[in-house]
């Protein structure tokens, strides 16, 4: 359940969970190394679309780049590892899409819980064994989606209204600083700021909860 194989330009939700009763974020620094990490190293792999970051758990939306982006970073990341790397030797063919994404997504959950461990004096695994991932089928999905993400605190009982939980994609669509999400692109799908915002003011469908834990 919950293993659906990166494809790409296709769209995921991934969310995992914080082993047993540990928190993933203790400090306000922690949720923007997380981001940060995240950047890094998925970037060039995906476009970001929305995300909740909460004490014991994550949410993302993104979608997959296409497979000519994806093997032109693949090649880039072999040269920079190996200078005799020749990229005209490579067979398309035999590219693990899957593989290859899902490299990135854990060099990402496992540097940030290295980094994690080393800062509060910390050892063993951090994350659930499983980067847990969906696919979303459809456009309705896509957008109920977003709005459930944002809610996910409200949901939790960590907030009571997603204006004040600060650790979710939510702000960066009304404001014009530097953001790793695709901006343009959900504010576009929504119609604009204004509608975006609108529709966040509702409750969201009640429906995708079960789709949504961790």
């Amino acid at each position: 359940m919950f293993a659906d194989t990166f494809e790409p330009e296709k769209c995921y939700h991934i969310f995992n969970h914080a082993v047993h009763d540990n928190l993933l974020f203790i400090q306000n620094t922690n949720y923007h190394y997380f981001l940060q990490q995240l950047t890094k190293h998925t970037q060039f792999v995906c476009d970001l679309y929305a995300y909740c970051l909460m004490p014991n758990h994550f949410h993302l939306l993104v979608r997959i780049k296409n497979q000519e982006s994806l093997i032109e970073y693949y090649h880039t990341r072999n040269q920079a590892k190996d200078p005799q790397y020749n990229p005209d030797n490579f067979d398309k063919t035999t590219f693990d899409t899957h593989k290859f994404v899902m490299q990135q997504f854990q060099n990402f959950c496992n540097g940030y819980a290295q980094a994690f461990n080393r800062f509060f004096n910390r050892k063993g695994v951090l994350f659930m064994d499983n980067l847990k991932r969906k696919v979303v089928k459809n456009e309705v999905y896509f957008t109920k989606l977003i709005h459930y993400i944002h809610y996910n605190p409200v949901h939790h009982g960590f907030c009571k209204d997603l204006n004040d939980w600060h650790f979710t994609s939510y702000h960066s669509f009304l404001d014009n600083r530097t953001t790793p999400l695709a901006r343009e692109y959900v504010l576009n799908w929504f119609g604009s700021p204004q509608e975006y915002s609108r529709f966040h003011q509702s409750k969201p469908d009640s429906r995708l909860a079960n789709l949504m834990e961790v």
